[in-house]
């Protein structure tokens, strides 16, 4: 089978894990041809006190509009943090770029804990929610899903009901399947839930919680889920696959001491795990 392309667009904060510094080797590992599109250039994310930031809207259609000469064919476009304004730009890429079998997987990136990320306000909202239509999967957290449906914001600790509605809802914007993260249990485990609505399933799959705050570990599950799905691997199998090994990555930083807020997931040493997953669920789809 020939190596999947896939192109990313999220900024490159040049300190500390998140975005492109994770999507770039995490899609590399799953044997992934991965074009990195920045939307911004940072010093440093934005969890630290002060950082320099560096806007290239303009070079993100410059770039395209080159592979549009080539003719280059990507097999997903996967977006992640995108800064304000740039969604409209996005939606324009994914229209000059998107063939029929491309698989266009969408991180709404903007809010956690019931907040809105610095910066942002409803109208970046809306913005991602018209990206929305475009997309096959999103995978929004808890936040995210309660501003992209105008609800308040319920908390981490959903009940079926709440997430099948909620999760059905988000489907009517355009993605077939959506994927939850951050969800709660009632035994207090965290993990998933996954909305598949063409064949009208609702699962969960969970782990028990993890103590601390992780910078980036959004952007490393999105990229080792659709690491995972352009190697054929399952919905169901590959998010139990992104969140192990964000959540092995997590343990890694208790073990070390890291601070996980500004340096984000010790993935490097989980990329391996991540590999063999891949190859193990390649060889038995029943995994």
């Amino acid at each position: 089978m020939a190596i999947k392309r896939c192109l990313t667009i999220q900024d490159y904060s040049c300190m500390g894990r998140c975005s492109l510094t994770v999507a770039l080797p995490i899609l590399s590992t799953c044997g992934v041809e991965t074009v990195g599109l920045p939307t911004a250039v940072l010093s440093n994310h934005t969890a630290f006190e002060n950082w320099t930031y560096t806007d290239l809207s303009k070079q993100m259609l410059q770039s395209v509009d080159m592979w549009e000469k080539y003719n280059h064919h990507f097999d997903c476009i996967y977006t992640g943090y995108l800064g304000n304004g740039q969604a409209k730009i996005v939606e324009e890429i994914i229209k000059k770029l998107k063939k029929e079998d491309t698989l266009v997987v969408i991180d709404p990136a903007f809010g956690d804990n019931g907040k809105l990320y610095s910066g942002f306000d409803q109208k970046h909202v809306d913005e991602i929610r018209s990206l929305l239509k475009h997309a096959d999967i999103i995978c929004p957290n808890v936040t995210e899903t309660s501003f992209l449906l105008g609800v308040p914001y319920p908390g981490e600790e959903v009940d079926g009901i709440t997430t099948q509605r909620m999760a059905t809802a988000l489907s009517q914007f355009g993605p077939s399947k959506i994927v939850v993260t951050g969800v709660k249990s009632e035994d207090d485990e965290v993990g998933c839930s996954i909305f598949d609505r063409k064949k009208k399933t609702l699962d969960y799959y969970f782990t028990e919680p993890l103590p601390g705050i992780y910078h980036g570990a959004g952007d490393s599950f999105a990229s080792a889920l659709t690491g995972c799905l352009l190697n054929g691997v399952s919905l169901n199998i590959a998010v139990k696959i992104a969140h192990d090994f964000v959540h092995k990555s997590m343990q890694q930083n208790i073990n070390d001491g890291v601070d996980g807020i500004l340096y984000g997931l010790e993935y490097e040493g989980q990329l391996r795990y991540l590999y063999q997953c891949i190859q193990k669920a390649k060889r038995n789809k029943n995994l």
